[in-house]
């Protein structure tokens, strides 16, 4: 299956684009997905947290993705 992903902050920086279009297994997890980018963009495994959103919700490392869902890789953020 193929997963699109938007990109915020950092994580956009890294990987050098807004948006990420990665093909998975079916049923891949949040974490596999994690995994794979962070191999793929070893400098994401450095940051202190990456959360994923899967259809404007946080999303747990257990959750199965699909095709259809709305994910976006959200780093942590600073401000004052």
């Amino acid at each position: 299956m193929n997963l699109k992903i938007a990109l915020f902050g950092i994580a956009r920086e890294i990987v050098g684009q807004s948006s990420l279009e990665v093909s998975a297994p079916e049923g891949q997890s949040v974490q596999g997905l994690l995994e794979g980018l962070r191999e793929q963009y070893p400098a994401l495994g450095r940051l202190s947290s990456l959360a994923v959103a899967v259809n404007n919700e946080y999303a747990p490392d257990d959750v199965a993705l699909s095709e259809r869902d709305e994910i976006a890789l959200i780093p942590p953020v600073s401000g004052g």
